[in-house]
């Protein structure tokens, strides 16, 4: 799999918010009876560039969103940002989900579902189109967009890349 390479270290008040993408409960059998514990998925971000995604695991649904939260928040991720829609086309896969993300021009909205949605509304995109092919699963849908998400570049990364003024990158 994949390997998320631009991490990201926030200060402590940066304003992150949490959205929980999908709760799951999860039951263990033993001879006393059924055990059921909860698992949670949680995005946070800052809508301006950062990014992260948790799993938390608990008995009680409160107590896994927050670990999930917690985990989000060691696993933060940049992303390019341009003009309220991300900078080009970009296609991940994440096991058996594949995602493409499309820009979008201004008044669009943020056209994509369920797990995605929550990716990119956290992000602070607010014009895209999104698509997600294969598997629904919220967990493989959430790490595809947020691989898609960083393996975007912006213009000045590009010209950074190659070495060459920000003029040269859009001549050429």
């Amino acid at each position: 799999m994949a390997e998320l390479t631009n991490k990201v270290k926030v200060s402590s008040d940066t304003e992150l918010k949490d959205r929980l993408v999908a709760i799951n409960r999860v039951t263990k059998v033993t001879k006393g009876g059924r055990t059921f514990t909860f698992s949670a998925i949680v995005v946070v971000g800052n809508e301006d560039g950062i990014i992260g995604y948790g799993l938390g695991k608990a008995s009680e649904v409160t107590a896994a969103i927050a670990k999930g939260v917690e985990a989000a928040k060691k696993n933060l991720v940049k992303v390019p940002v341009h003009k309220g829609t991300v900078p080009h086309e970009q296609l991940a896969k994440f096991g058996g989900a594949e995602v493409f993300i499309k820009p979008a021009s201004q008044g669009t909205g943020v056209v994509a579902g369920g797990a995605m949605r929550a990716v990119l509304e956290s992000v602070g995109i607010t014009d895209v189109l999104a698509k997600s092919k294969g598997s629904s699963n919220p967990h493989n849908l959430v790490k595809a967009t947020i691989l898609a998400l960083s393996e975007m570049r912006d213009a000045r990364m590009v010209a950074q890349n190659r070495g060459v003024s920000m003029e040269k990158v859009f001549k050429g």
